[in-house]
């Protein structure tokens, strides 16, 4: 049975949803963000010394990093259900979408949100990071008009990490039109799995006060 260790309106979301979309075992160990300054617990560090989450335990493999546990239990787990075959295109755009969402996506993302929590104090990062927001939503956006998914209309592992950076990215400006990602998140949300992982109950998952910091 895999062990999840998952933080209150987090990218852990994705884990418990993984797991769900794969069928596989799971329990849910929760830990709870520190009501005032938003900061994981300390008890994240009895798993791992980064105190980071999400980071799953399956036997004696301890292992953090969403992209990392996100591509270990889809190759595990998956029996080729979420991946499109090695050595093909479709695989190639897998894995860019894998590492774009952790790395180009994410960076911005969160340079935003601490910009805007700096206030004027943020200065020419703020400006940077507002700038690089539109741009990634941009440039989804164009790639999503004529797509369902980030693999053509195949359902991959790389929508489930790619979902968290754009529903955080549209939490912070919700006003902003963005149609297709917007359709797309529906998409997602609306999948059996992503609904069971969410009626768990083991956390909440609202992103929606991150744009009130």
């Amino acid at each position: 049975m895999i062990e999840i260790h998952h933080l209150n309106n987090s990218r852990s979301q994705r884990i418990v949803w993984l797991a769900e979309e794969l069928g596989v075992p799971y329990k849910v160990v929760v830990h709870m963000r520190d009501a005032k300054t938003g900061l994981a617990p300390p008890s994240l560090t009895d798993i791992h010394p980064l105190g980071k989450s999400p980071v799953i335990r399956d036997g004696a493999l301890v292992l953090p990093e969403s992209g990392a546990i996100v591509e270990y239990l889809a190759e595990t787990y998956g029996n080729g259900k979420l991946a499109p075959p090695r050595g093909t295109p479709d695989h190639a755009r897998y894995l860019y979408w894998m590492h774009y969402a952790e790395g180009s996506l994410m960076t911005p993302a969160m340079l935003t949100l601490y910009a805007r929590r700096m206030g004027d104090a943020a200065g020419l990062l703020g400006v940077r990071a507002e700038s690089q927001r539109p741009l990634h939503l941009g440039y989804i956006e164009n790639e999503l008009k004529d797509a369902s998914y980030f693999v053509g209309d195949t359902f991959t592992a790389a929508d489930v990490l790619m979902s968290f950076p754009l529903e955080f990215l549209r939490s912070l400006a919700p006003q902003d039109s963005y149609p297709a990602i917007d359709a797309y998140l529906k998409r997602l949300q609306a999948r059996p799995a992503y609904q069971k992982a969410l009626e768990t109950g083991v956390a909440p998952y609202d992103l929606s006060g991150y744009r009130k910091k």
